[in-house]
């Protein structure tokens, strides 16, 4: 296999999570180019509809399906909803999360139970019902998106249950990897500095100074700069990669 050709993902099938919108869905449009058929998992199935239509344009096939990420239930229904509708998942993208901007003291338990239900639970839900058919085929691969909210503790703003909800993706990929490594799949995580979504305001002027200004790059990131590495991550380019956290922020944690 050429180099350029361990980056292909035709024929493959994957899978991304919270997709509807911001990275989850360029991040479905990256795999799509990449040649895969892509089933994005959503919790208002019309918000995917024109992403489902831009996915068919590549020339692949596309589904979406409703699920809470945090309902066990909800997700091995679409676990076999995409079975039955795509063929056994080969990627799985662990996408959908949420985040807070609030001190420790000021967290009600309903917003750390959601906030750690959506990161952690929606995270472990999938990859257990996904990766259950990669074991059994003893081939796959899964990309969490952590954060670098999970190495650093970020300022100027405080998230302290978003920033353990992610240091959480960051040891369950490598504790996943080393449990199913023997058999053929592979976890890896991707973890983003800013990106301009609308769960990031970097353009607020009280944030950029720390956000943007003390990063090496001195800029955020677009969503769309995080598809060629996760699908690297996916594809056989990255064969020998696992429990592996990929850390893509513009420099920002080097000091």
């Amino acid at each position: 296999m050429g180099v350029l050709d361990s980056f292909s993902l035709a024929g493959r099938i994957s899978v991304v999570t919270g997709a509807a919108r911001g990275i989850g869905r360029a991040l479905a449009l990256a795999l799509a180019e990449a040649g895969s058929d892509v089933a994005v998992v959503v919790r208002t199935p019309s918000s995917a509809d024109d992403l489902v239509a831009e996915i068919e344009k590549l020339g692949v096939r596309a589904l979406a399906v409703t699920a809470d990420v945090t309902d066990p239930d909800q997700v091995a229904a679409a676990a076999d909803q995409i079975t039955d509708g795509l063929g056994p998942v080969d990627i799985l993208v662990n996408n959908a999360g949420v985040g807070l901007h609030k001190a420790a003291l000021d967290l009600t338990p309903e917003e750390v139970r959601h906030i750690l239900n959506v990161n952690i639970d929606g995270v472990w839900n999938c990859a257990q019902a996904f990766g259950r058919g990669m074991v059994a085929r003893r081939s796959g691969s899964i990309v969490n998106i952590g954060s670098i909210s999970g190495v650093i503790v970020n300022r100027p703003q405080w998230q302290p249950a978003y920033n353990a909800s992610k240091a959480a993706v960051h040891q369950l990929t490598k504790s996943l990897a080393a449990e199913w490594g023997p058999y053929g799949v592979r976890v890896n995580a991707l973890a983003p500095g800013y990106v301009k979504t609308e769960m990031a305001p970097v353009d607020d002027p009280k944030f950029k100074p720390r956000w943007v200004d003390d990063a090496p790059l001195q800029r955020y990131a677009l969503p769309e700069e995080l598809g060629p590495t996760v699908v690297y991550l996916a594809s056989d380019a990255a064969s020998f990669m696992t429990g592996s956290v990929v850390i893509l922020d513009g420099g920002y944690s080097v000091y």
